[in-house]
């Protein structure tokens, strides 16, 4: 009988730790939504990436970390790591957060205006405008009623009034553009750095300049009050200047950075300044202006830098797109914050449709491969020493190509992420790369204005087309892989090469600016190219005369890609100072617009659709792949034979 009960107790006590446990993860999984899924523009299915990282900020209590992303402001939880939010709205890069000093709103600094959010709720409160270029810095005031924030190319500093959202005053003097602005702790000075190799004070009740910082010889990057108010940090190229505040006079000059300073931060106590520059941060005492440590991890540029509100801990961001949280105390690395992403060049699905390859772009020299189904990054291929421009899948799926602004062509192993070969020759940055359709050609287009053939197995050279007269800006094979097709840049043709002969077939020529995309159709019939003269045209191959021209976009046209059933083609766009940024679907029969699909902050560079064309992917400078679900096609229905 005890026999029964204890067994009986054990199964109760079981049940109700898996039932706990189930209960724990499901709260867990509906507290932290996938990051993937956060802050979705209509019609897409998933991200993969947050953007390039520009600025970071902790809130007044600790507890949340604010990103300022090309995409939007991600909210980390710093207990955790874990993604609270993304508030989007922006149409351009972030450039700067600041929060207020109760920590219940944040300012966000982006293309010609300042926006408002209400922390708590993660929605927007408030639109500032009246800048005329990027906002590059904004700063509360330490009362948190007034708002500042620096123009870049307008010049000017703006004082916003937070309760009623409107402007104060606007602070004119800078002859260039203004890249930073930072409160003293009364309140009662601003300061403000520019391009034009000063820094100055401001007056904030008055809105008069009180005096100006000179001396630096070389650009201006960061400006920082300590908390006392009594000093200010500046960094420059290779060195960080201390500044007496009351006398407009410098205190001292901290050196040994090899390389640009970016960022500097005093922490809350102010006896410590962290500064970052190229692949490291160092923390400096600042009675004795001499080096206390140097804190290494970051893989590029550190350009931010931010004190926990007790000082123990520090968070530096850097173009290698990583958050790093450091012990202070110890100089040690405690957590590192990823899945930031700079621009993305090109995108492209593996044959069978579960994995995407995108390609860095400038700043990112890595190929990143993603599973599909599940929105997550699988692997990482590192070889490359400069930006990665384009990516392409071999036909069976079992080996990538990617080209670089180093000017090589490298061939991946897909299953293990294995360097296999690298194909040199080309004396510039290879733009495109293209597999012929039975896998033993690879075809590779240049800033050297030629393309080349290569053989895959070999790993050699074949033969070198020459003919365009600026950058081959893409290439792609037919269907039957008998002809290639290039764009040329300046020169502003589409040319056919005879594969066989490795001779030229035809010019295409009607575009009235650079040539930047070429695609055939499934059936070989047609020819689509992309341009900056923010058209799309369709050739007849056959004729090589032109069929039609599609017009909306008001941007550079990067990108083009027909779906598999050549139904459908895909473009698209995006410039600075353009608000295109936009991917475009068009009926190919009809010529006509079908669809457009927005969401992306910055130029959409490449587009790709599935093997079985349900989904969309778009890359962006953004720093994001968006995965768009498109309608899949109708199957065809037989006559029931009489």
């Amino acid at each position: 009988m005890k026999t029964k009960i204890f067994f009986s107790l054990m199964f109760l006590i079981m049940t109700f730790l898996i039932i706990s446990m189930f209960l724990y993860v499901s709260n867990k999984t509906a507290e932290y939504e996938p990051y993937t899924q956060l802050s979705l523009p209509e019609g897409a299915k998933a991200r993969l990436g947050k953007g390039g990282i520009n600025e970071i900020q902790y809130s007044p209590d600790g507890t949340q970390i604010a990103v300022a992303s090309d995409i939007g402001i991600w909210l980390y939880d710093t207990d955790t790591g874990e993604e609270l939010s993304l508030l989007t709205g922006h149409t351009g890069d972030v450039n700067s957060v600041s929060f207020s000093p109760d920590g219940t709103t944040l300012a966000s600094g982006s293309w010609r205006e300042v926006r408002l959010w209400d922390v708590a709720t993660a929605t927007q409160k408030a639109t500032l405008k009246g800048h005329t270029s990027g906002v590059f810095s904004v700063s509360f005031s330490p009362d948190g009623t007034t708002l500042a924030s620096a123009g870049g190319w307008d010049k000017t500093v703006r004082l916003w009034d937070v309760a009623t959202a409107t402007q104060k005053a606007t602070l004119k003097g800078h002859t260039w553009p203004v890249r930073s602005v930072a409160f003293s702790p009364d309140g009662t000075t601003l300061a403000s750095r520019s391009r034009d190799e000063t820094v100055r004070l401001w007056d904030v009740a008055t809105a008069t300049q009180k005096a100006t910082l000179k001396g630096h010889t070389e650009y201006l990057f960061s400006v920082a009050f300590s908390p006392d108010g009594t000093t200010l940090a500046s960094s420059i190229w290779r060195e960080v200047r201390l500044w007496d505040v009351a006398t407009a006079t410098q205190k001292a000059t901290l050196k040994g950075h090899t390389n640009d300073v970016f960022s500097v931060a005093f922490s809350p106590d102010g006896t410590t300044l962290a500064s970052g520059s190229w692949r490291e941060v160092r923390l400096w005492d600042v009675a004795t202006a001499t080096q206390k440590a140097t804190l290494k991890g970051h893989t590029h540029w550190v350009d931010s830098v931010a004190f926990s509100p007790d000082g123990t801990t520090l968070a530096s961001s850097g173009w290698d797109e990583t958050v790093r949280l450091w012990d202070v105390a110890t100089a040690t690395q405690k957590a590192t914050l990823t899945r930031h992403t700079e621009g993305v060049d090109s995108v492209a699905f593996s044959p069978d449709g579960t994995t995407l390859a995108s390609a860095g772009g400038i700043w990112d020299n890595t190929v990143r491969l993603w599973d599909v189904a599940t929105a997550t990054q699988k692997a990482t291929l590192t070889r490359h020493t400069e930006g990665v421009d384009s990516v392409a899948f071999s036909p069976d799926g079992t080996t990538l190509a990617s080209g670089s602004s180093d000017k090589t062509v490298r061939l991946w192993d897909v299953a293990t992420g294995r360097h296999k070969a690298t194909l040199t020759g080309h004396t510039g940055n290879v733009r495109s790369v293209a597999f012929s359709p039975d896998g033993t050609t690879l075809a590779s287009g240049s800033s050297d204005e030629t393309v080349r053939l290569w053989d895959v197995a070999t790993a050699t050279h074949k033969a070198t087309l020459t003919g365009h007269t600026d950058v081959v800006y893409s290439v792609a094979f037919s269907p039957d892989g008998t002809t290639l097709t290039s764009a040329g840049g300046w020169d502003k043709t589409v040319r056919l090469w005879d594969v066989a002969t490795a001779t030229q077939k035809a010019t295409f020529t009607g575009h009235t600016d650079s040539v930047r995309s070429v695609s055939f159709s499934p059936d070989g019939t047609t020819l689509a190219s992309a341009s900056d003269d923010e058209t799309v045209r369709l050739w007849d191959v056959a004729t090589a005369t032109q069929k039609a021209t599609f017009t909306g976009h008001t941007g550079t046209v990067w990108s083009v890609s027909f779906s598999p059933d050549g139904k459908t083609l895909a473009s698209a766009s995006g410039e600075v100072f353009t608000d295109d940024e936009t991917v475009r679907l068009w009926d190919v029969a009809t010529a006509t617009h079908k669809a457009t699909l927005t969401g992306h902050t910055g130029d959409v560079k490449s587009v790709s659709f599935s093997p079985d064309g349900t989904t969309l992917a778009s890359g962006s400078s953004d720093g994001t792949v968006l995965l768009w679900t498109l309608a899949p096609p109708k199957k065809r229905t037989r006559t029931p034979q009489r």
